[in-house]
């Protein structure tokens, strides 16, 4: 699918949601199927909230679907960060939100902290923005090594490297908190 909406408009973006509503209602399942049984956000509002913050950004230019997806993926990663940290707040340290990296990153079948990623990815991309970069619009994305490859105008050869180095980071790193 190519995407001709590339003024920025709220009419454009309204179109763009309709063409890839169902793949990001898809994406967003995926990112909530591990979180807590009484998760408050449904796959419907993360998409929702998403397209709230997507609408609110005036000089954006699609360029293509995956540019797009991309995009909304980094949207939901904040939502669901904003989220569990609002969360955290209230409980000051009580239930954790997780979400399992088990399809994407494979980490040993392990569910890791939202929040945990969310730092573990900031840290990845103060010395490998690429790194991070790929895990973002491959976990939170759920873009294919080819679709990843074109947002990022990488080769695919480029992009499975870069993946299986930030995914072997990622593992060390949420580990190492694990024992801390």
């Amino acid at each position: 699918m190519t995407l001709e909406h590339k003024d920025g408009s709220s009419e454009s973006l309204d179109e763009v949601v309709l063409l890839v509503y169902e793949e990001l209602r898809r994406l967003a399942a995926h990112y909530l199927r591990g979180e807590r049984a009484n998760h408050t956000l449904q796959p419907t509002a993360l998409v929702n909230e998403a397209y709230l913050c997507l609408a609110k950004q005036d000089d954006v230019r699609w360029q293509n679907r995956a540019h797009f997806l991309a995009i909304a993926a980094n949207t939901m990663r904040r939502v669901l960060v904003d989220h569990a940290r609002e969360r955290r707040a209230v409980k000051r340290g009580g239930d954790r939100r997780r979400v399992t990296l088990r399809s994407s990153i494979a980490l040993d079948d392990r569910d890791v902290d939202i929040l945990s990623l969310d730092e573990a990815l900031q840290k990845l991309a103060s010395f490998d923005p690429e790194g991070a970069r790929v895990v973002e619009l491959r976990f939170f994305g759920g873009l294919t090594i080819e679709e990843t490859a074109e947002a990022m105008s990488a080769s695919p050869a480029t992009v499975k490297r870069t993946w299986t180095a930030a995914k072997a980071w990622l593992y060390r790193e949420l580990s190492a908190g694990d024992r801390a």
